[in-house]
């Protein structure tokens, strides 16, 4: 159980603590740790670790800071915050699957920045946070297992990012994870034991796209259900 019942700006603090880090966001450190301790939907350790988050961003230099995001989250699925790289892969069901989300976001008055694409994670936090409170923690459990997925992982390297997605773990009605007593950022980015990456790389692979004959998907409801590792 959390403290409270999550508000706009709960979700918009984690959607800005996973964007990708740049001067504007360095500069609102401060601002953004008297939010953290403000923030009763948060439980106390959560806010702890956030606060621990908040430290690395203040302590380290800015292009460091952008080589490890750039390292963690656009060299490998496994820590991908795009949702539907873990739903779809490189399938051909992403594209559905993304312009069924854009249309989602539309009905509800939200567009999107040129460039954007509507599974980033921190876009769909902003989402959330123009709902009504039952529909956003509804919605956010339905990413239950991605969100799980991605801060095991990110656990495994050691990295803060682990504190910032295991924030979001209570919220979405799943229990705390299993996080880094001490993250190590400036590693988290470096190659990994080569097994395990071969074996996620199983576990993420596509199925063939067969062209001839193939018949245009139907447009289904927006599901955040990821894709079962073969057995």
């Amino acid at each position: 159980m959390f403290a409270a019942r999550p508000q706009p700006m709960t979700y918009r603090l984690v959607a800005s603590l996973l964007e990708y880090p740049d001067a504007t966001l360095i500069e609102a450190v401060h601002e953004l740790r008297a939010i953290v301790r403000s923030e009763r939907a948060f439980g106390t350790e959560a806010r702890e670790k956030l606060e621990r988050f908040l430290d690395y961003l203040g302590s380290r230099d800015l292009l460091a800071l952008q080589e490890n995001y750039v390292a963690l989250f656009d060299r490998g699925r496994a820590t991908s915050l795009h949702l539907f790289e873990h739903v779809h892969g490189e399938s051909r069901d992403r594209g559905q699957a993304m312009i069924d989300l854009v249309q989602t976001y539309e009905k509800h008055g939200m567009l999107l920045q040129p460039g954007q694409l509507p599974d980033y994670l921190p876009v769909f936090l902003e989402y959330l946070s123009i709902l009504e409170a039952n529909d956003a923690r509804a919605l956010l459990g339905e990413t239950v297992a991605i969100l799980q997925s991605i801060t095991e992982e990110l656990s495994r390297r050691n990295s803060h990012y682990a504190y910032v997605i295991g924030a979001l773990l209570p919220l979405a009605g799943a229990g705390g994870a299993d996080l880094p007593d001490a993250a190590h950022d400036d590693d988290a980015g470096k190659p990994h034991d080569k097994e395990h990456l071969r074996a996620l790389d199983a576990a993420w692979a596509d199925e063939p796209v067969q062209f001839m004959g193939a018949e245009r998907p139907a447009i289904a409801p927006v599901e955040f259900h990821p894709r079962r590792a073969p057995r």
